[in-house]
């Protein structure tokens, strides 16, 4: 089976970006969804235009897009057919509306009910990472060069949102941090991404979405990193409910970090 090209899917998605994100940045109509995370037309219009880009050159993969209500975000994930895209237009929309330069595209194709291409892409710092399945973790083109890690749980950055963990956790993360020092930056998708880059060293979310954590989550693997739920489960799952994740690219450092998070529940 030949996968769409990475370098192609780059190319497409940075000059959505160039055209329908960058312009708009901090200066963008906004409004609230039900659930009440903020949407803007960029959002709209980046989704519409790789929707229609992505069905010109595949038409044979369906797409899921964030914007999509509930009901055919659940048509799709029922029925994906030979396969579906997955797709973010824009991660980090609370960061983009308020002109924090902190945000994403992200695009993965699921086949199977398994992730086998991934790509982010960061507008502003014109960095593309993309992962297939079985091969390389790519950032520009080239072989993604992940920094080591320290070797212990105590000298690492982490990147926790606490936003979504539940309250006994918070507490213990507040008053006794196993780590050095931690970090929030408001995208899910780069988050994935910067951990598999090394740049910063273990990573903890409590509920993100399957568009929010496609992409990535391969790309971190592909990069020898580890992953799992709250709860031990695999972080992926096909069926589209809300999902934790535990993370870090060296897997020494991994396990140090889930036993701590481990030893309080």
């Amino acid at each position: 089976m030949k996968l769409p090209d990475s370098e192609t899917l780059c190319a497409i998605v940075k000059l959505a970006a160039e055209q329908e994100l960058l312009p708009r940045f901090a200066d963008v109509t906004r409004k609230l969804k039900g659930d009440g995370s903020i949407v803007t037309v960029a959002d709209r219009a980046i989704q519409d235009r790789l929707e229609s880009e992505l069905r010109q050159l595949w038409p044979q993969y369906g797409l899921l897009g964030e914007e999509m209500t509930a009901a055919e975000q659940a048509a799709c994930l029922a029925q994906p057919g030979e396969g579906l895209w997955i797709v973010d237009p824009l991660d980090g929309t609370s960061n983009f509306a308020a002109g924090i330069p902190f945000y994403s595209v992200s695009i993965a194709l699921m086949i199977d009910g398994k992730v086998v291409l991934g790509m982010v892409y960061d507008p502003v710092r014109d960095e593309c990472f993309s992962a297939v399945k079985g091969g390389a973790t790519l950032l520009n083109g080239e072989p993604l060069k992940g920094l080591e890690a320290p070797a212990s749980l105590q000298r690492c950055i982490a990147t926790v949102d606490f936003k979504r963990l539940p309250t006994s956790l918070v507490l213990r993360l507040m008053h006794s941090p196993p780590y050095s020092s931690q970090r929030s930056f408001g995208s899910v998708a780069l988050d994935w991404c910067w951990a598999a880059a090394g740049r910063f060293h273990v990573y903890l979310h409590g509920r993100q979405k399957i568009w929010d954590y496609a992409a990535g989550q391969l790309i971190l693997e592909r990069m020898g990193g580890r992953s799992c739920a709250l709860d031990g489960a695999p972080v992926f799952s096909a069926c589209g409910e809300p999902r934790s994740a535990i993370a870090a690219l060296d897997s020494d450092i991994f396990q140090q970090w889930r036993e701590w998070l481990l030893s309080g529940s």
